[in-house]
């Protein structure tokens, strides 16, 4: 037997490292070794680690015995050498090491007494993410967390600075409004982790909400979900699927959930989805059209579609879940003193080549005011039919009415046709796959991404975010899916389309962001649609202002930290943050508290401000990003008299 504490000359262990990491299976992005990776191919016997070995003379004298002419791989000699602190010569692993607590002389990780093996299945992906214009690589957020290291992560959290905003302004909350059946009922934006946010809403809203409405980063790589790593795939259906089964719990029976999605992983999420909620629970994808055309796309075809996965939660196939009166504004004049009337799109969805004799210059006869035809679509009546609509009172001019505000001619509908056709159910729609694009006839607007654009700039008087959506198409699916006082959650709450649609029709929401701009885009935006903003859909449904939200925070802890070191700009800046890491935070389990100088000086070694970024954040306790309810009386946390007041309002008499 070889005498295990023999170590080789230094350049026997990067002959080692280099021939390791010729097998893929061994290496990380960064073409790091992976030292665990080939100790479990080593405990496995595993016929490749062992042939690789074989190749050079020298590693094979070292590592095998040799019996009766045959090589015998001693796999304990050759665990204990890669396990030894200094075979590594990389800064990156001598930091590790040296920050780990250990017991006669082996660090708690490399122990072999227990190992504890997780199913991918069963792992948490906490997350994170940033504005997608800041460009910054969320390395550290990926982090994959076992069953094991979950222990009260989803415990209820302390929320915190807790304000009313109203028309006056904000206030103070004094009480959380329930039903008589005991659920709660406020307007609420949460700012905090969203995973973490729906587990600490699961006690009071299990089973409450009618509709979830989500448009999560679409992993394009160019958009939020900012991953760097070789799994970034993966990660994303671990990201989504951590957040699709807590919200599940949320729904109603007869709830029903849109997940905004594009190509990219449109057809992977859709089999993630059908196992979470059910293949037989699984309603629709709707496209929703994004653009007309782009040049310089792969394969010269351009993809103007985007869609929505549709999913209810334990509805029957029997039930209408559609079947809802629509929202229309119509008007009363002078002139047609008898019979209200709305107004239309007078166009249709149509080429040139389609309809030929219905592409031309509409003139106004009182004013002679041209109008050309929109060039991707069709007037919806021949240029000879124009003068009978006209003389019929079909086609309304942009000045025509005082109190409209159009900019293009309409189509006059009077309601006494719509009765005419439908009954006294004229106001119900009877809702096709594509209910999304076919309602664009009901309103003169479009569903084109870049309305959601226009309306942020009405608002804000500057783009303020990316590819927000549209009030259009956030009204279509609220008033098709709910009625007034339903609850609608949106938990990827971007720019507040979502819940600002929501407060004009008179639903209840619940929004989330972990962003800091949710004060400064999404609040802001609720606060101008509660003073009676014009924007979006508000004149077509008689916006003029009202009601209330509730606006708090998850209590941070450990996420401090996170925050602080993902803002660092240098490696002075976060040895400092570590030495307050250390003193006042939650450490992993594994990790040493006292900081020796040279782990600190092997810290300062690594040259890559991300990987440092990335092996701070490796020491905190991801249970204590958020202060867990059940700590609100410890005196560590600091939390006050009125937060304690107020969440025992929130949270009651909850399981």
């Amino acid at each position: 037997m070889k005498d295990t504490t023999f170590m080789p000359k230094q350049n026997f262990n990067e002959k080692l490292i280099a021939l390791l990491k010729t097998n893929p299976d061994f290496v990380d992005e960064s073409d790091e070794l992976l030292p665990a990776a080939v100790k479990d191919h080593a405990w496995q016997l595993d016929h490749n680690l062992i042939k690789l070995l074989l190749s050079d003379p020298e590693i094979k004298e070292t590592f095998f015995d040799e019996i009766d002419g045959h090589w015998v791989f001693n796999h304990n000699t050759f665990i204990d050498y890669i396990t030894a602190k200094n075979f590594l010569a990389n800064s990156y692993t001598q930091f590790r090491n040296k920050i780990g607590l250990n017991i006669d002389g082996k660090f708690l990780r490399e122990r072999g007494e227990v190992s504890l093996v997780w199913p991918y299945k069963d792992c948490v992906l906490e997350g994170g993410q940033t504005k997608e214009e800041e460009k910054r690589k969320e390395i550290f957020f990926n982090e994959i967390l076992a069953q094991d290291e979950i222990n009260r992560m989803f415990d209820p959290k302390v929320l915190t600075n807790w304000k009313r905003h109203t028309a006056a302004g904000e206030q103070e909350v004094t009480e959380i409004q329930r039903d008589d059946n005991g659920t709660v009922r406020e307007n609420l934006i949460i700012k905090g982790n969203n995973l973490i946010a729906l587990h600490t809403l699961k006690q009071q809203f299990r089973g409450q909400v009618k509709l979830i409405y989500i448009d999560p980063p679409y992993n394009t790589g160019s958009d939020s979900f900012g991953y760097n790593n070789n799994f970034n795939h993966s990660s994303w259906l671990t990201f989504m699927k951590n957040r699709l089964e807590i919200s599940r719990s949320l729904l109603k029976d007869d709830g029903i959930i849109f997940i905004h999605i594009d190509d990219h992983e449109m057809h992977y999420l859709k089999i993630v989805a059908d196992d979470i909620f059910g293949y037989d629970n699984f309603i629709a994808t709707v496209p929703r059209k994004t653009r007309h055309g782009r040049n310089n796309v792969p394969y010269n075809l351009s993809q103007d579609f985007d869609w929505m996965l549709m999913y209810t939660n334990k509805a029957s196939k029997n039930v209408d879940l559609f079947q809802r009166t629509i929202s229309r504004k119509y008007h009363q004049s002078p002139d047609y003193p008898n019979d209200e009337w709305r107004l239309s799109d007078i166009t249709v969805q149509a080429t040139i080549n389609d309809r030929p004799n219905c592409n031309y210059t509409l003139i106004n006869p009182k004013n002679g005011q041209e109008f050309p035809v929109n060039p991707d679509r069709c007037w919806g009546f021949p240029k000879e039919s124009f003068q009978e609509n006209y003389d019929q009172g079909k086609i309304v001019f942009p000045g025509d009415y005082d109190f409209l505000n159009i900019k293009q001619p309409a189509m006059r509908v009077f309601k006494s046709e719509e009765i005419e056709k439908k009954g006294e159910d004229y106001d119900k729609a009877s809702v096709s796959s594509a209910f999304l694009n076919q309602a664009m006839d009901e309103l003169l607007n479009s569903m084109i991404t870049s309305e959601g654009t226009d309306e942020i700039l009405e608002l804000f008087g500057r783009k303020v975010f990316s590819f927000p959506k549209n009030e259009l198409l956030m009204q279509r699916i609220i008033e098709y899916t709910t009625m007034e006082e339903d609850i609608i959650l949106d938990y990827h709450l971007g720019s507040g389309t979502t819940a600002a649609v929501a407060h004009k029709m008179g639903r209840q929401y619940i929004g989330i962001e972990q962003m800091d701009y949710v004060k400064t885009i999404p609040v802001e935006r609720l606060d101008k649609v509660i003073r009676g903003e014009q924007g979006g859909i508000s004149e077509s449904i008689n916006w003029r202002g009202g009601g209330d939200f509730i606006y708090c925070e998850l209590m941070q802890y450990n996420q401090v930290y996170v925050d602080k070191i993902q803002a660092a700009q240098s490696s002075a800046e976060l040895v400092t943050l570590w030495l307050d890491i250390a003193k006042n935070s939650f450490l992993n389990w594994y990790v040493n508290a006292e900081t020796p100088e040279e782990a600190i000086n092997d810290f300062k070694t690594i040259d890559d401000l991300e990987a440092q970024k990335y092996l701070l954040v490796e020491l905190l306790d991801k249970n204590q990003l958020y202060v867990n309810l059940s700590e609100i009386e410890d005196a560590d946390f600091a939390v006050s008299a009125e937060d304690k007041v107020l969440n025992e309002k929130f949270y009651g008499d909850s399981d």
